[in-house]
C-alpha cells in the first residue's frame, strides 16, 4: 500500500513568488484539480480566531482558496463552530462580529461566512460512525450539508490533545454543541444556581423535561432524565448552565478522531496546515504566547492523519525559539516539545486511535 503524501512549502519567498502564491501552488499540488467543484457547495472550514488572539490564520491565505474555489466553479464559504464555553464565539451573533473583527468576513474573503451549528450551537445532522466511544456524531448542520470539505489549519499546541492541527479541527471543530459536551466530559452538565435569574429557557428547550426549580424558581437539572445533550449550556446566557471538563486525554483524543472520522464521510476532502506562529496552547484562548519554534512552512494533503503526523515531526525537529515556555526545560532539536509543554497528553496515541479507525495514516512520504 502507498504511503499518504504531505506536501510541504517552507516560507521562503521571491517578488513573483510571494506566500499565498504559493499555498495556491501547495494546494494544487495536493490535489485541488483533481476534486469535482462545479456547483459544489464546499466548506472551509477554519478558526477564526478568539478576539485577543493574534496566532490565527491570516484572511489572506482564506481569500486566495476561496478564489481558487470559485475560478473552480465551486460556491465556497468559510465557517466555523460556536464554543461550548463563554466568551467570543458561543453564539452566531457575537462569533460573526468576532470574525469580522479578525479580519473574516464577505469583503475581505470573496464569500459568505456562516457558522456551521446556527445560533446557539444546536443545529447539527447525526453522522454514523464505528467508534470505540460513539455511534453517532453530531456534526454541525453547515458542514453536514456540504459537499465538499476543506479545512486551512493553524498547527499549534493544544491543553487537551497535545497538538491542535488538522484532526481537531475536523474533530472539534465541525461539531455542534453537543457533540463538543461529548467530546469534552464523561459528566452531564451543571447548574450554578448563584448565576441563574430563573429565565426558563433552559427549562423550555430541555428535550427530556430534565430541567426543574427549586425553591428559590432557580434551574436545577433532574439527572435521572437527562441525557447530556448541552442544551441548556446552549440556551443559559447568564453562565449559569456548566460542561464538567473532566473527560481525560486521550479519551478526548479518541473521541475526537471519531468525530473527525464523520465529518469527512462520504464527501470528497483536503487539508492544509499552517505550520507558523506555532504557539504552546489553543487559539481559543484570548491571548497567545510566543511560538515555540521559528515559522516552518505550510504543509498539505489528503490525509489528515499523515499531516497532522508530518506537522509534530517537523516542529520537533526544528531548534527551539529563545524565551518561550520550554526555554528552561532544557530542550533539544528532536525532542516531544508538545510533551513537554501538555505532559499529561499524548498526541502520539491520539494519532494511531485516529489510524486505527481508518481516518488515515501515520506513515507518510513528505513531498517538498
Amino acid at each position: 500500500m502507498d504511503r499518504p503524501e504531505v506536501f510541504f512549502t517552507d516560507m521562503r519567498a521571491t517578488p513573483r513568488t510571494n506566500l499565498v502564491t504559493k499555498l495556491d501552488s501547495l494546494l494544487r499540488k495536493a490535489g485541488f484539480e483533481q476534486m469535482d467543484l462545479k456547483r459544489k457547495f464546499v466548506a472551509v472550514k477554519m478558526h477564526f480566531g478568539e478576539p485577543g488572539n493574534l496566532a490565527f490564520i491570516r484572511p489572506n491565505y482564506a481569500a486566495r482558496v476561496v478564489s481558487m474555489i470559485k475560478e473552480a466553479g465551486g460556491k465556497p464559504f468559510l465557517t466555523d463552530t460556536n464554543t461550548l464555553y463563554t466568551g467570543g464565539r458561543a453564539n452566531a451573533v457575537d462569533h460573526l462580529a468576532s470574525a469580522s473583527a479578525n479580519g473574516f468576513n464577505r469583503l475581505s474573503a470573496g464569500c459568505e461566512v456562516i457558522i456551521a451549528d446556527g445560533l446557539r450551537g444546536t443545529e447539527y445532522r447525526e453522522v454514523e460512525v464505528a467508534g470505540r466511544h460513539t455511534d453517532t456524531a453530531k456534526i454541525a448542520a453547515v458542514v453536514a450539508d456540504a459537499d465538499v470539505l476543506l479545512t486551512l489549519s493553524h498547527f499549534k499546541g493544544h491543553e487537551l490533545t497535545g497538538i491542535g492541527g488538522a484532526i481537531k479541527n475536523l474533530g472539534m471543530g465541525c461539531a455542534a454543541r453537543g457533540g463538543k459536551l461529548f467530546m469534552h466530559s464523561s459528566s452531564k452538565p451543571v447548574i450554578q444556581q448563584d448565576k441563574c435569574v430563573g429565565c426558563g429557557l433552559c427549562k423550555e428547550s430541555c428535550p427530556q423535561e430534565a430541567i426543574l426549580w427549586n425553591a428559590e424558581k432557580q434551574a436545577m437539572i433532574a439527572y435521572d432524565r437527562c441525557i447530556g445533550c448541552g442544551q441548556c449550556i446552549a440556551m443559559c446566557q447568564y453562565g449559569a448552565a456548566k460542561a464538567v471538563l473532566d473527560e481525560s486525554a486521550s479519551v478526548a483524543a479518541e473521541k475526537i478522531a471519531e468525530y473527525a472520522l464523520a465529518a469527512v464521510k462520504d464527501r470528497p476532502s483536503l487539508h492544509a496546515s499552517f505550520v507558523m506562529d506555532v504557539s504552546p496552547f489553543c487559539d481559543c484562548w484570548g491571548y497567545n504566547d510566543k511560538a515555540i519554534v521559528a515559522d516552518i512552512g505550510m504543509a498539505a494533503s489528503r490525509d489528515p492523519v499523515a499531516l497532522d503526523k508530518a506537522c509534530v515531526d517537523m516542529v520537533n525537529e526544528a531548534p527551539l525559539a529563545p524565551r518561550t515556555v520550554l526555554e528552561d526545560r532544557g530542550l533539544a532539536p528532536g525532542d516531544d516539545k508538545f510533551g513537554a509543554v501538555h505532559p499529561s497528553t499524548s498526541w502520539q496515541a491520539g494519532l494511531a486511535y485516529a489510524e486505527s479507525i481508518g481516518l488515515g495514516s501515520r506513515d507518510y512520504s513528505l513531498v517538498n
